[in-house]
């Protein structure tokens, strides 16, 4: 059966070669927008590592003040604090949750180097964020006065650059000859939300005469609200004329970052769903088109004593093997994606997209195939006949 339908496929070489290159390309479409989606799934079901709800982010600007930068805002941090409303407070670098800021810069460890991203704050952040520590402690205030400065480190910096060894009480180099101590290993902090994926991080601990990293991340009680709000901002204003004061919600800024990651995803969807209709009209037409042509060829089968069931499975398979030539070719352009670390994505990521890939087109070629050799095999084989 296999043999005969090769020979069939190769007497009509010229039409099959059209349905070939559509399926091919099709398949490709669909390779690069599954791995995409496969890889925000795969990391949007891992946890974030922190909580955000109750959380807002105070960003404070000098503008024109250079006097006193660092005491002005550790008076307002001491300020915020004293709310009521307020559960805790902590200072951090420009790259908060869901923010757009990025800082990052190399570690080594015997003759280990690994590139991470760099977070600042002082020792309130794993209070407000609710950040879990799976080994060792966070940074305190008094560690300001140790040798090395304090860090703590997420599980992925552990796992890359201490490999099998524990994080705790190593001395590791920053890019910049600077020396730190590893206090603390958390689990993980996807910073940019749900569809980051997880990698090596350093938490620094930031002194108190720090003057650069002026935000304040306020964890609020549950019903603090916009009235709340309002009164804190009225007391910064009058203790810092004319800087910039500026507040945010933390769950707000998450769905931005959603939508930053979502909106290309979507729009690819519809690209690829789009064109993949498109292949499925033309090939359902090339197929209808390929099976009333062969009329003769139907009712000489029909009349040898041939199925309906035959006669369907016959052109099924006929498109089945298209469509595996189509993706063989395929598969050796995805396959180099995988072996070749393209885009420092892992291997499962476009594996799964491959494997789903293959799923869909055999699905598509399927159902634009079955419909006309389905009417074709009923046809009687004496009116087949008759109109040849």
């Amino acid at each position: 059966m296999l043999r005969h339908l090769f020979k069939l496929i190769w007497n009509k070489k010229g039409t099959h070669s059209l349905l070939i290159v559509e399926i091919w390309a099709s398949f490709m479409v669909l390779f690069g927008v599954l791995s995409l989606i496969v890889y925000n799934v795969s990391n949007y079901v891992q946890p974030i590592g922190f909580q955000y709800e109750q959380v807002w982010n105070l960003d404070l600007a000098h503008n024109q003040d250079t006097i006193q930068e660092a005491e002005k805002i550790q008076r307002v941090l001491q300020r915020v604090r004293s709310y009521k409303e307020v559960e805790s407070a902590s200072r951090m670098s420009g790259n908060t949750p869901f923010s757009a800021n990025q800082s990052s810069g190399g570690i080594t460890y015997n003759k280990v180097e690994v590139h991470g991203d760099f977070y600042a704050s002082d020792a309130e952040l794993s209070k407000v964020l609710d950040l879990p520590l799976i080994s060792g402690r966070w940074y305190r205030d008094e560690d300001m006065i140790a040798k090395f400065v304090p860090i703590v480190i997420n599980s992925k910096m552990q796992e890359k650059l201490f490999l099998n060894e524990t994080a705790l009480n190593k001395v590791i180099k920053m890019d910049d000859n600077r020396y730190f101590k590893v206090v603390g290993v958390v689990d993980r902090f996807k910073a940019k939300g749900e569809f980051m994926s997880d990698e090596p991080l350093v938490f620094e601990m930031i002194g108190k005469d720090n003057k650069w990293n002026s935000n304040i991340l306020i964890k609020t009680r549950p019903g603090t609200d916009a009235e709340f709000e309002a009164k804190m901002v009225k007391d910064i204003a009058t203790m810092l004329p004319g800087w910039g004061i500026e507040v945010s919600y933390l769950k707000d800024s998450r769905l931005t970052r959603h939508n930053i990651t979502l909106v290309p995803v979507m729009i690819f969807l519809i690209v690829s769903g789009f064109l993949l209709t498109n292949v499925a009209l033309g090939l359902f037409g090339i197929l209808n088109l390929n099976i009333a042509r062969r009329k003769g060829e139907i009712g000489l089968r029909r009349a040898m004593g041939a199925t309906e069931g035959k006669v369907t499975n016959q052109f099924l398979g006929e498109i089945w093997v298209l469509a595996t030539f189509s993706m063989i070719l395929g598969l050796i352009f995805a396959v180099q994606f995988p072996l070749m670390n393209v885009f420092d994505l892992a291997s499962s990521v476009y594996v799964m997209a491959i494997i789903l890939a293959i799923v869909i087109i055999y699905l598509i070629v399927t159902l634009c195939a079955w419909f006309p050799s389905k009417q074709a095999a009923r046809i009687h084989p004496a009116v087949a006949l008759h109109e040849e």
